[in-house]
């Protein structure tokens, strides 16, 4: 199971609340498999989660907890179900009643501790976190961790003694670099900040399965320093490895239309609202486009679109890209 964490952990998606947070992934059922239930049911509960019909997996768990409430072994496998259906808040009540019958091992505690990070308790994911490092000094992705809820609380100083330590426990760890990217680029070091995003450019180019965010933040703090060439350049690579990423497109249309090219930012713009419509930002860049062209109904109903999808993300706790 901490093989599946893992994987769910440094799976690119959920990007609305920022960067690479953890998501599910391909349904996986190789934890399932020592279940001491029923083989039949056993049986039944693979296929439900290979179908990804977590519903009726989350159901039959619920029934074998019933039979069986004393089986933490039970509890922690519908916790990774409710986990790959999305249901962290779920998944966290389950885990602290699992903990209640013994602690948690590793695999689990940090199932605990991204729970709480997907659901925005980052100050309930701390300590967990601290755990997992105490117990395992050896585990890049525990300081790496430490660093992004640091970073989350700007504490910069220690957000970058973190990142460093991954590093040094692990110098392949790109999204390792491409934090201490963004933490660098915060305290004002860019300097460091580009040679931070290159090195994670580097080694996101040799991965099996490249991150569009290593490109993508490289592109912003180009665009901050008016670099607008390597801006668009940088833009388009992580839009080369996954085309359908909204906040790509948006910062791709934001930079050609600072070069005047305003028909190709309309349309990046619109290829952002089309691939995430509750995405607020485009509607505001398009709302500048249409008023500088005179076109102040269309600028007015895109400056709409934008304050009302705004308020939605406040409601929802979503947190976008910088």
């Amino acid at each position: 199971m901490l093989r599946i964490a893992l994987a769910l952990l440094l799976a690119v998606t959920a990007w609305g609340q920022g960067v690479d947070l953890p998501s599910p992934g391909p349904a996986t059922t190789n934890f399932l498999q020592t279940l001491q239930i029923d083989p039949e049911r056993r049986l039944l509960l693979v296929q439900k989660v290979a179908a990804k019909d977590y519903a009726a997996a989350e159901d039959l768990l619920a029934e074998e907890a019933r039979r069986d409430p004393k089986s933490q072994a039970i509890l922690v496998v519908l916790a990774n179900v409710l986990f790959l259906d999305g249901r962290h808040l779920n998944c966290i009540v389950v885990l602290k009643k699992a903990e209640k019958l013994a602690p948690l091992d590793e695999k689990n505690r940090l199932l605990l501790a991204l729970s709480y990070v997907t659901i925005g308790r980052r100050n309930l994911a701390r300590p967990e976190f601290d755990k997992l490092a105490e117990a395992n000094p050896a585990n890049a992705l525990y300081p790496y961790w430490l660093g992004r809820l640091a970073y989350r609380k700007m504490d910069l100083t220690s957000a970058i003694a973190h990142a460093k330590k991954a590093i040094a426990l692990d110098p392949l760890f790109m999204k390792a670099y491409d934090q201490l990217g963004l933490y660098y680029q915060a305290a004002g070091n860019w300097d460091e900040a580009i040679a931070a995003f290159r090195e994670a450019i580097r080694l996101n180019a040799q991965a099996a399965a490249p991150s569009p965010w290593a490109p993508f933040n490289m592109g912003l703090l180009m665009m901050r320093m008016e670099k607008l060439e390597e801006a668009e350049a940088q833009f388009r690579a992580s839009l080369k490895i996954t085309e359908a990423f909204p906040p790509a497109h948006y910062r791709l249309g934001q930079t050609l239309e600072k070069q005047g090219r305003i028909d190709h930012a309309r349309a990046e713009l619109e290829r952002a609202i089309a691939l995430d419509p509750t995405y607020p930002d485009p509607h505001y860049a398009l709302a500048r486009i249409y008023r500088r062209s005179g076109d102040t109904k269309s600028a007015a109903s895109e400056l709409k679109l934008f304050q009302n999808l705004r308020e939605a993300d406040k409601r929802n706790g979503t947190i976008r890209p910088e």
